[in-house]
């Protein structure tokens, strides 16, 4: 088993040299005019920019958590030991790891964009292809480095004799994979602030684009005298591109700990139920390339079928491979987990499909509520008929009405995964719904690059069949953006359980025989801790929201200004100052993305430390971990499907139903989409990490509880 854990590492170098493969391919396509390389170029400038800002601050943040989890740590290299400064080292190679996933996601999503416009003036199968092999590169970039870094980490710690003892010392594979969850910690913090921080953004360069623009206004969207244009096809990217890569690495790598945790205290079975985790995410990656090779389309074909084929044929042969895997690995006489529950490979095999079959209805039951195609969405049009009053409340009725069947798929893989597995067939649940992130998180990134060619077509004066084309494809984004969030809840929900388990197997392990953690609801330390859990999601969403609204009104002003001050803009005879725009949505995104930060971050700590010193134990923590788990996965769904179904109502209008473009039926389902921004691409998305990064907070520090 060992020898087949060294090809882990392989996997994850695979990963990375094809993704450099398809960057090197969608550079050499041709650019086009020299007003879209100007405009692309413009788009390219302000989202690196924004990076650069960003990951200046988060540099700071990352050394000031490195210093405290090493002084923290100090004192614990005995063999046996669960402490350990070392954990701060996993701690700042994760967040690079997660930081390099952004960046080279940006980089090729910014230079696809212009290129799809451009093969568009083609054909739609290459344009297609030009977006997909673009947002391949997020994808696989986002696993590679998940699966490299993990891996080469793991063998490190494993052999190295600082930690004790080599591989067969007794209680060093625990010791080895606690250490290794601050890679955990450090994606989490990354993910979480470059989802906020990307999310306030790209809504507050929307909002202004679209109220502005198109209500005030009354010209297209992405018209070029708009001076917030630019600044919203950056925040596409930043938002949607390095924010959803980011969201989707720290899932990815969560669950991948998570699993590795549990098994690592079993008590017999323990190196293969540690070392599977990691060789399933290995099978996933090659997977998910195979997959990636079907996505095509013939013109006037449908690509949301292409890219469900590419994702389908990824998921049959991941299961097909999970299944000779997980047999081959888990030895005859099954695993014993530290419950004392023995579980075989057949259990731990349909425990990895639960979780697939999972991921796959939530984000089908998404694509019903979402899509301009289904009812949901066009009885929000027909509700707007009367007005703005009337969309908001049927957009929000659709919202809270989504949240029933994804909780019930959610639930029913939970019962089922721990019929067949125990905890440690929860942990596997949650990495088999994440089995396939390369190719989904290709087809996601998809969107963002096929709405930015779209913007470029309209500012580049493109013929219209290049825009029928583009927006074609940017519809199919949006379906597929709203589907890469439910998916993105659904893992959550199960990474966060699974991160919750192995947190409560490190407590139970500290606290020794007949002492486990009680997790009874008639204490009152519980009952408090999962009033403030469940209480959290919406200070969180608040606060986001807000930050929106803030930079929003900055935004707004300027677009204003700029309109009465610019002679000849509204005329189309001079050009709008766009990288003022750019430069209000990016000071207020770094400004306002550090106190939801920091709450996600410290409350764990505070409760956990207060709740040992009040209670003897850390129970008022597990308490937060399930109110915040229960809450936050609701809300999320709520709010990015109320969020997704008054966008593309919106759409449905705009394609000439119920009044068309500049009706005042099209005029409220505006008013709703803006409502929605902030819902679907700032907080909602931000609840899945918050709830990740607690529980991995919590698992970091449960050694020093």
């Amino acid at each position: 088993m060992e020898t087949v854990f060294y090809l882990v590492p392989v996997a994850g170098l695979l990963a990375l040299g094809f993704a450099l493969y398809r960057s090197a391919w969608v550079g050499r396509q041709e650019a086009g005019n020299d007003t879209m390389v100007e405009i692309a170029r413009a788009i390219r400038e302000g989202a690196m920019a924004f990076l650069a800002r960003e990951y200046r601050v988060l540099a700071i943040f990352v050394v000031a958590v490195a210093v405290l989890l090493a002084i923290g740590n100090l004192g614990g290299a005995q063999a046996g030991s669960f402490k350990h400064p070392l954990i701060a080292f996993s701690f700042v190679v994760g967040a690079i790891c997660s930081g390099l996933a952004g960046f080279f996601g940006m980089r090729v999503a910014t230079a696809a964009n212009v290129r799809t416009t451009q093969a568009a003036r083609t054909g739609l199968n290459q344009a297609l292809a030009v977006a997909f092999a673009g947002g391949s590169v997020m994808g696989l970039c986002v696993v590679g480095l998940g699966v490299l870094g993990l891996s080469l980490l793991f063998l490190l710690y494993w052999h190295t004799p600082l930690l004790g003892g080599g591989p067969d010392a007794p209680g060093h594979l625990a010791h080895v994979v606690t250490i290794l969850s601050g890679f955990s910690l450090g994606a989490s913090s990354i993910a979480l602030f470059a989802r906020v921080g990307g999310g306030i953004y790209t809504k507050a360069a929307d909002v202004g684009a679209d109220l502005v623009g198109k209500v005030e206004a009354g010209i297209p969207e992405d018209d070029p005298r708009n001076p917030a244009v630019v600044a919203d096809n950056v925040g596409d990217n930043v938002g949607d591109v390095a924010g959803m890569g980011a969201d989707l690495f720290e899932s990815y790598v969560g669950a991948i700990v998570g699993s590795m945790v549990i098994g690592a205290a079993a008590s017999a079975g323990a190196r293969e139920a540690t070392l599977l985790p990691l060789i399933l995410a290995g099978v996933g990656i090659v997977a998910s390339i195979v997959g990636t090779f079907f996505v095509r389309v013939r013109e006037g074909g449908n690509p949301q079928a292409a890219l469900n084929t590419g994702s389908i044929i990824a998921g049959v042969l991941m299961i097909v491979a999970a299944l000779f895997t997980v047999r081959a690995i888990v030895p005859a006489d099954g695993i014993t987990l530290a419950s004392g529950t023995v579980v075989g490979w057949a259990g731990l095999f349909a425990a990895t499909v639960a979780g697939l079959v999972a991921g796959i209805l939530v984000g089908l039951t998404t694509e019903y509520y979402t899509s301009k195609d289904r009812r949901p969405a066009q009885q929000i049009a027909r509700d707007s008929r009367t007005g703005p009053a009337t969309n908001i409340i049927s957009g929000l009725a659709v919202g809270m009405l989504s949240t029933a069947l994804p909780v019930i798929w959610i639930a029913a893989a939970i019962l089922i995964s721990f019929a067949l597995g125990g905890l440690y067939g929860i942990a596997l649940a949650a990495l088999g719904m994440l089995s396939t992130t390369g190719i989904q998180l290709a087809v996601d990134a998809y969107g963002p690059i096929a709405d930015n060619a779209g913007g470029i077509a309209e500012m580049s004066g493109l013929p219209s069949e290049v825009r029928g084309r583009t927006d074609k494809l940017d519809a199919v984004g949006n379906t597929t953006a709203a589907i890469g969030k439910g998916f993105a809840i659904g893992s959550a929900a199960l990474t966060a359980l699974a991160l919750f388990s192995a947190f409560q197997t490190q407590i139970n392990a500290k606290l020794g025989p007949g002492q486990a953690l009680s997790m009874d609801l008639s204490r009152p330390a519980i009952v408090a801790g999962l009033l403030v859990g469940a209480m959290l999601p919406f200070l969180f969403s608040s606060l986001a929201m807000r930050a929106v609204g803030a930079a929003a009104f900055e935004m707004i002003e300027e677009v204003r200004r700029q309109f009465r001050e610019i002679p000849g803009l509204m005329e189309g005879k001079a050009r709008a100052e766009y990288a003022r725009c750019v430069d209000i949505s990016t000071a207020a995104a770094i400004r306002r993305m550090i106190l939801p930060g920091l709450i996600a971050v410290l409350t764990p700590v505070v409760v956990g430390f207060g709740s040992r010193a009040v209670f003897g134990d850390p129970a008022a923590l597990g308490g937060l971990l399930a109110g915040v788990t229960a809450s936050g996965v609701l809300m999320a769904i709520f709010m990015a499907n109320a969020g997704g179904a008054w966008d593309n109502a919106k759409k449905y209008v705009e394609e000439g139903h119920e009044g068309g473009k500049g009706s005042e039926t099209h005029k409220a389902t505006v008013i709703g989409d803006t409502v929605g921004d902030p819902f679907k691409d700032t907080a909602g998305p931000s609840l899945n990490i918050l709830i990740k990064l607690m529980s991995v907070v919590a698992l970091v520090i449960a050694p020093l509880l």
